[in-house]
């Protein structure tokens, strides 16, 4: 057998056979660092698990010195060294107790080794490689496959100085975005119907019509504001010879086209291995080229690069605009924010920017103002960007500040519930509700621009009543009307005495549609709320309200001696309370009855429950291994039953908003680390990108 070396400048081992048990040793191990040169002498090794131990003869060193450089990546995918040729032995040998400990020896820091005169342990973490044996085999549970290595060499910029107040960045560079393809017309085969009699449209109106034909089976095509829309905007593309023809929606037959695309689509399914390779060749290298950016010397990732194409309007509810054109987005009418210093990003050829700026106090990469609405777009970073999670991190700490002085602020709204000044009772009430409820603040809009929604400001008279007794309870005021994305917001909620009489003086000599408070409005509420702690907004009462929700919620559900999955359903029972305290509702997903029932059918029948209980006794070996097949099944059929409760429970409520927006991920962590349920049980992939500096910083005595 060759002796192992280390070469300080690789920090590799190589050793070219390990062999034989080591039994009754003990060992201890410290951080510290190694020395320059040293030669140890192999005797036998044991590698249980992660554990590597190696057997030597005393260790002579040459002298002692500061650790040397560690290199960010291996250069293989071995413990290869050349040995040294000018080693200096120590004057004296080490004694039996002498111990040196060397660290890093493998990428990531997280590695012991003890060194004494006879015996060398090798601690290895995740990261560390395998060493390769061929007179010793590996474990049966080393040969298992190991979970996908996430991406390392994370920028944790948590951990480094922040920008002065209002500094985005110093250095940004970017390739600009990607463009929606060109329109490609029909082929001749492919007909459009006006009255009965097939009709060739101009390229520009063909293009709009087959934004309708794609949305035929929708029930949005059905909707009359949004025909009228449609067939306004269409009749613009037109030629005006297709002007004087088309003068009927109804006498359109869009059916052969969207029976085209219904085909193209199919097509795509049944697309080949290499078609479908081909296409994600292709992505992939519109991601690399474009979807990266550089920021401050740290490669970022760009969350949305590709401009939106043409098409039609939905929006959300029933928006008076839906159906309307989304124009195509060109080149000049995009404004490009960069560095001076950087590759400013070329536009397509023969076209230009609309303006090209170097404003680092903003996030942005690219804007560009879209045409319903007239509302500015932009193209960020990804929610894993250091922007983004400094935003993120910022709003949980404003709300940690919330909780220090949310006790003072609810006794001075109640006192403000007695004000002689009609304008402070309705600022007080409407603070309760903010405050209990988590309703959003509301925000003004201009009459028919957007759908009817509302929030707690701008509530009417008609999205209230008032019970003075309901279902046994005193003082109950009844909500309904329609919230952000027009969800509906329907709530019995029993108030203090002095709010019901309040909401009643609010009401007086009011029609349903007056509002209900009229003194009071958004920008009045929150010029209120900075008065009374810096940066207090109305949304960060409903990111605290959520956020200590959790907290309490996570406190008295979870059960210690529950296993993982039952402790996982305690965590999503104590997200549902933040999600229905939210108001974050969802339709029933389509296939939810599907999934079910395929669910269900995975669980064991009782006879083959009742089967593996009554073994035969021919043999204690047999009795065992039925048992241990109960043991398997019942467990089985608890994280199946556990998996359908949790399921049904979330059929209607969207718990992904409020985990992603209004949950602070530090309680999610800490939880996780106390219980040791794996972080991948609670956040994916890419929400542990988005919140590693959460999963980094959080202990599990962590609160909130």
């Amino acid at each position: 057998m060759q002796n192992p070396h280390v070469d300080l400048e690789t920090e590799k081992w190589h050793i070219s056979s390990l062999w034989g048990p080591m039994m009754g040793s003990t060992f201890r191990g410290r951080h510290a660092h190694f020395a320059d040169d040293y030669f140890l002498k192999l005797s036998c090794c044991w590698f249980p698990g992660n554990f590597l131990f190696l057997k030597v003869e005393p260790c002579f060193f040459a002298s002692f010195c500061s650790p040397p450089r560690i290199k960010d990546e291996p250069d293989d995918d071995g413990f290869y060294a050349s040995p040294k040729e000018d080693s200096k032995p120590l004057k004296r040998p080490r004694e039996d107790d002498d111990l040196l400990v060397l660290t890093h020896l493998f990428k990531g820091g997280g590695n012991t080794v003890a060194c004494s005169n006879k015996f060398l342990l090798i601690l290895q973490d995740s990261k560390a490689k395998k060493v390769k044996s061929k007179d010793k085999k590996v474990p049966e549970a080393d040969k298992r496959k190991k979970p996908k290595k996430e991406e390392e060499q994370k920028w944790k910029w948590w951990e480094e100085e922040r920008y002065p107040e209002g500094i985005k960045w110093k250095f940004l560079e970017h390739k600009g975005p990607v463009f929606a393809p060109p329109y490609e017309p029909l082929p001749e085969n492919v007909k459009f119907y006006y009255d009965g009699k097939v009709m060739k449209l101009s390229t520009k109106a063909e293009e709009v019509a087959t934004f309708f034909a794609k949305m035929l089976d929708h029930e949005y095509t059905t909707k009359e504001i949004f025909r009228k829309n449609f067939f306004k905007d269409w009749r613009k593309e037109m030629t005006s010879e297709e002007k004087s023809t088309i003068t009927n929606l109804s006498k359109c037959d869009f059916t052969h086209m969207s029976q085209y695309f219904k085909a193209q689509s199919e097509a795509r399914k049944q697309m080949s291995k290499e078609e479908k390779q081909k296409i994600k060749e292709e992505n992939e290298r519109l991601l690399k080229e474009y979807g990266y950016c550089v920021m401050d010397n740290h490669k970022e990732r760009i969350a949305n690069f590709k401009i939106e194409p043409p098409g039609l309007f939905r929006g959300r509810g029933n928006h008076p605009k839906m159906g309307m054109l989304k124009r195509r987005i060109m080149p000049e009418d995009i404004i490009i924010n960069c560095s001076k210093d950087s590759k400013i990003p070329a536009p397509p050829p023969g076209h230009k920017w609309k303006e090209v700026r170097h404003d680092n106090k903003v996030t942005w990469l690219v804007s560009w103002t879209e045409n319903i609405q007239g509302s500015i777009k932009y193209i960020m970073l990804n929610p894993s960007s250091r922007i983004k999670g400094e935003k993120d991190w910022q709003k949980y700490e404003t709300a940690r500040r919330l909780k220090k002085c949310v006790d003072k602020i609810r006794n001075q709204y109640r006192e403000d519930w007695k004000s002689k000044e009609m304008k402070v009772r309705q600022r007080a009430v409407a603070l309760y509700f903010i405050d209990k409820l988590a309703l959003r603040a509301g925000n003004e809009k201009e009459e028919g621009e957007t759908a009817d929604t509302v929030g707690c400001c701008s509530l009417r008279v008609e999205h209230i009543k008032l019970h003075p007794e309901l279902d046994g309870q005193e003082y109950v005021v009844e909500f309904d009307f329609l919230g952000k994305d027009s969800i509906r917001y329907y709530n019995k909620v029993p108030v203090e005495k002095r709010v019901f009489k309040n909401l009643q003086l609010f009401m007086e000599n009011k029609q349903p549609e007056d509002d209900l408070f009229d003194r009071l409005n958004t920008s009045i509420l929150n010029k209120h709320l900075q008065d009374l702690m810096e940066g207090l907004t109305a949304k960060v009462f409903r990111t605290y309200n959520a956020s200590i929700t959790l907290q309490q919620q996570l406190k008295e559900l979870t059960n210690p001696d529950d296993n993982i999955p039952a402790k996982i359903l305690s965590y999503n029972r104590a997200n549902r309370a933040v999600a229905i305290l939210c108001n974050h509702q969802r339709a029933p997903p389509k296939t939810f009855e599907k999934s079910m029932m395929n669910l269900q059918s995975k669980v064991p029948p009782p006879a083959q429950l009742r089967g593996s209980r009554a073994p035969s006794a021919a043999s204690q070996e047999t009795v065992e291994s039925k048992k241990k097949a109960v043991q398997r099944i019942e467990e089985q059929l608890m994280k199946l039953e556990v998996q359908a409760t949790d399921r049904e429970e979330n059929k209607q409520i969207a718990l992904g908003t409020s985990k992603l927006n209004y949950l602070d991920p530090r309680i999610s962590v800490a939880w996780c680390k106390k219980w040791g349920i794996p972080i991948e049980k609670i956040y994916n992939k890419t929400q542990r990108e988005k919140f590693a500096w959460a999963i980094d910083m959080a202990e599990e005595d962590y609160e909130f």
